[in-house]
């Protein structure tokens, strides 16, 4: 574990890891050190299970924005091949925070769509640090059409604080982009296939997210809004933001008790930014298993499935009878 990320909790780890390679550097004028080194490695297992398997749901909104965790270029250069980039949405710009563009997956051809977060500051400006602008949710659409026009299912990534609310962003029309997209979304005659690789944020996140399968990575966070910005409306606090991270229901584990999305796809112990191939593979063999079942079906009864999918969230009992809140 680099010692340059590590978070609160992953402090115990960082510890015994330190302990062992201070340990391994004498090793070769004290070989009886290995006995030593044997059984802090043990317990650095039993202390990773312990950590990692247990973690709280502000633990995991912080694994959910780890700077080193796999962004959506990441996957479309590790999950698929012949990536071509689409750009602007032909009104006002091309939104870098928002990647779009056709790929190869095995044997389907696909449009992809993703937000896109920076590894450095310079590539946070030029992605706003993934939060789109409504040109960013133009283009999405404009390319799901391109999708929906040559029978290719689309693929859609997001990982995003919410979309950019500056005062520019609303003038240019920010939640129309977004409603439109939900409204267009719900009926785009092709399959959709949505992956919450990192945080899923309010209206931003759902602007690329109605879909027909919605895959959620075992750390990232889909929610109304962020903890903090929950505590700073309920308490007056943002530093209660463990408390409403608990309360908001924002967890993979959650969100799938509850329908709200289709499966969870498991990440390497400790985050997906600890091992990058074993995340591909795993979130390649879901994405696969996803495609086959979606594409064997006829676009009519996709429609409907997707139709009642979206029907059904938000019902709930009161006084024993069923309440159902219609957001369609």
């Amino acid at each position: 574990m680099s010692e340059e990320h590590f978070l609160d909790f992953e402090k115990p780890i960082v510890e015994v890891e330190h302990k062992i390679n201070e340990l391994k550097k004498h090793l070769k004028r004290k070989p009886q050190l290995e006995e030593e080194i044997v059984r802090l490695e043990k317990y650095l297992d039993e202390l990773k299970n312990k950590i990692y398997l247990n973690l709280s749901p502000w633990e995991k909104t912080q694994l959910a924005r780890h700077p080193k965790r796999p962004f959506t270029l990441d996957y479309v250069n590790g999950i698929f091949s012949d990536f071509i980039e689409l750009h602007g949405d032909r009104r006002f710009s091309d939104d870098k925070a928002i990647i779009t563009g056709f790929a190869t997956f095995e044997r389907y051809k696909v449009m992809i769509v993703g937000h896109q977060k920076g590894r450095d500051i310079k590539e946070n400006i030029m992605r706003n640090f993934g939060s789109a602008n409504p040109e960013g949710y133009r283009k999405a659409l404009r390319c799901m059409k391109l999708a929906e026009k040559f029978n290719l299912p689309v693929i859609t990534f997001v990982d995003t604080q919410g979309a950019y609310p500056g005062i520019g962003p609303e003038e240019r029309g920010q939640a129309e982009a977004i409603a439109y997209n939900l409204q267009k979304m719900s009926s785009l005659k092709t399959p959709i296939i949505t992956v919450i690789i990192g945080e899923g944020g309010s209206g931003g996140a759902l602007g690329i997210a109605v879909a027909d399968i919605v895959l959620m990575l075992e750390n990232s966070i889909y929610s109304v809004i962020s903890p903090e910005g929950c505590a700073a409306i309920l308490w007056k606090d943002s530093s209660k933001a463990a408390e409403a991270a608990k309360s908001l229901a924002i967890t993979a584990d959650r969100l799938l008790s509850l329908g709200l999305i289709d499966k969870i796809v498991p990440e390497p112990l400790g985050g997906a930014h600890n091992d990058f191939s074993l995340m591909m593979e795993n979130l390649k063999k879901v994405l696969r298993e996803s495609l086959d079942s979606l594409c064997a079906k006829d676009i009519d009864s996709i429609l409907k499935d997707r139709y009642n999918k979206f029907r059904r969230m938000g019902e709930f009992y009161e006084g024993g009878k069923l309440v159902s809140s219609r957001i369609f």
